[in-house]
């Protein structure tokens, strides 16, 4: 019975040979499906696919990915020889969901020693430069790739990395024949570099993403907002809008549920693979005004929690009605919001901002939807003049990330600072609501 697995084998011009040859030793193992994939037209073995791709082994990867039928997928570089008895155990943690993505592991030769040592710093993997990878194939189909030649490896772990999407590896219990080229080498590299220093986004349709992905580097200062709002939480919480799930890991211990709502596919994507097998945080891809608030509402939420998200929100006080919808009397909406509309910039355009709050416009967009603020505070003074540099006066669309990484620094400090204070102004604004009657939900 041949394996639930396909077998796909990339070529160019330059290695016709190899992949007929690499072709020809997958046979041997039973999979469910051979493909090669490239753009010289070539006689192949009885028994493979081939699919015509245009360009060089990227083009021929990309191409191939949606035609592929089965789950699991085993990317096999046409130069290597003798891998086929280690397919089995290298698509086994995909088979059975405890990863999406293998790498089949052997020490590197001394000849790839320093490149192997730079790839893995810039990948934070154990054996990027594997020649043989398992993937589960719904996550090769979710991404976007974009690499033209034998980079095209390098992209899809740094971009399935970036997703959050579970790794593993398998040694290799014989090693493998055949040399790394030394172009295919450094393309993976130049690929590495770009995705780790050059493009931190994954996804070029989201400009925010860099901006949230850096955010996620600061764990000083996520753990300091983490401790400025898990004292109002409930036991049942939504949070809106949880983006890729930095704030939910600060919020999840001591909770029983937390329904983490995403509108936007791709962050949502990375949300299921971050909390996958969770039995706290469940994801939820759908938009505010497309939630099924009525079903929300038999969850038993005691609180509705939204860091930096009610400013995305174009009605601003039509979804508080929604939060409203959801909560018992006593509920709680706890909400984090950018402050001082002065400040709003191009940091703000490129996050998608619609407006920053004052005390008073947030009361505005909270109380009539059934709501009494019973604790409000600024935060962040410090971050005042770092946001007003970088958003309005250089006009950045991105923080910078070593600015962020200082800032990350001293962040346990300012917050023992502000911690001694009343703050009279700040960065950000807490907002603790709490239900006191039920004007009918609005939609």
């Amino acid at each position: 019975m041949a394996e639930a697995f396909s077998i796909l084998i990339p070529f160019d011009g330059r290695c016709v040979p190899d992949a007929l040859r690499a072709a020809s030793e997958s046979l041997q193992v039973g999979a469910k499906e051979v493909v090669l994939s490239g753009e010289p037209a070539i006689d192949v073995p009885a028994g493979v696919r081939t699919i015509r791709a245009i360009g060089g082994r990227g083009a021929a990867v990309r191409r191939a990915i949606p035609e592929l039928h089965t789950d699991c997928t085993i990317l096999v570089e046409p130069w290597v020889s003798g891998f086929q008895t280690h397919l089995g155990p290298v698509s086994e943690p995909i088979r059975a969901d405890r990863a999406d993505a293998v790498l089949l592991a052997q020490p590197p030769r001394s000849t790839d020693a320093v490149a192997h040592r730079l790839a893995r710093g810039m990948s934070e993997l154990a054996h990027p430069l594997a020649p043989v990878r398992a993937f589960r194939t719904s996550a090769l189909k979710s991404l976007k790739l974009i690499s033209e030649g034998a980079g095209i490896g390098a992209e899809i772990l740094m971009k399935l990395a970036a997703q959050s999407f579970r790794f593993s590896e398998v040694p290799a219990e014989q090693p493998l024949e055949g040399t790394l080229p030394l172009a295919d080498l450094r393309e993976w590299l130049a690929t590495f570099f770009r995705y780790t220093f050059l493009r931190n986004d994954a996804d070029d349709a989201h400009e925010g993403y860099n901006t949230l992905e850096r955010l996620e580097g600061a764990p000083r200062y996520n753990a300091w907002l983490g401790s400025k709002v898990r004292p109002h939480l409930g036991k049942r919480v939504l949070e809106v809008g949880a983006g890729i799930g930095t704030i939910t890991r600060q919020i999840q211990e001591g909770r029983e549920k937390v329904i983490a709502l995403e509108a936007d596919g791709y962050y949502a994507q990375r949300l299921s693979n971050l909390f996958r097998g969770s039995s706290v945080v469940t994801p939820l891809h759908v938009s505010v005004e497309d939630t099924n608030w009525p079903s929300l509402a038999e969850e038993r939420l005691d609180t509705v929690f939204l860091s930096n998200v009610l400013e995305h929100i174009t009605d601003d006080t039509a979804a508080t009605h929604r939060f409203r919808s959801v909560l018992p009397l006593g509920g709680r909406l706890v909400l984090l919001v950018p402050a001082l509309p002065a400040l709003f910039g191009s940091l703000d355009e490129a996050v998608g901002h619609h407006r920053r709050y004052t005390p008073e416009t947030l009361r505005a967009a909270v109380e009539p939807a059934g709501f009494q603020i019973e604790h409000l505070e600024w935060l962040n003074i410090a971050g005042i003049a770092g946001w007003f540099l970088n958003g309005k006066v250089l006009r950045r669309r991105v923080l910078p990330a070593l600015q962020l990484k200082l800032y990350d620094r001293v962040a346990p400090l300012l917050a023992r600072a502000e911690a001694m204070w009343k703050l009279p102004v700040g960065l950000s604004l807490l907002a603790v609501a709490r239900a006191t009657e039920n004007p009918g939900a609005d939609g």
